[in-house]
């Protein structure tokens, strides 16, 4: 809260600029987002913020809340985004997730998604959705 009150009233301390990988994945986020509201979803937070941990997109669908995790490539890149989400990373996504479910209190139905975005060789955009992807576990708060 400090820093945003700093930031806000004197622009201190300043905000770096993105590199260009931290600019193409956050177009390939907002790509994602356009995927989801194509399909009918409402976006409730994008680069939401808890602590050290980020959740890309926080996402409603119907009745179901659900976290994405957007992995952006380009063919050149390769490899598939969704084995880039590991152990590591999966322990960073649940402690956030629950940050955010305990600042609304929690949510009956949830998921977890990894998107990924592919941009070929001649420009085409790809998306790829894994659904429901174990994050929770068995035991869910």
């Amino acid at each position: 809260m400090c820093m945003n009150f700093l930031r806000r009233w004197f622009g201190w301390p300043p905000r770096r600029s993105l590199t260009s990988d931290e600019a193409f994945g956050r177009w390939g986020e907002g790509q994602a987002a356009q995927h989801y509201r194509a399909a009918g979803a409402t976006i409730l937070a994008q680069n939401w913020r808890h602590g050290r941990d980020e959740l890309d997109l926080i996402v409603l669908e119907r009745r179901v809340l659900v976290f994405v995790e957007v992995k952006t490539r380009t063919a050149e890149m390769g490899g598939a985004g969704y084995y880039a989400v590991d152990n590591r990373k999966k322990k960073a996504l649940r402690r956030a997730a629950y940050g955010w479910l305990k600042q609304i209190g929690g949510a009956p139905h949830r998921r977890f998604d990894v998107v990924e975005v592919m941009v070929c060789h001649r420009g085409t955009v790809r998306i790829l959705q894994h659904r429901g992807v174990t994050l929770f576990g068995k035991r869910r708060p």
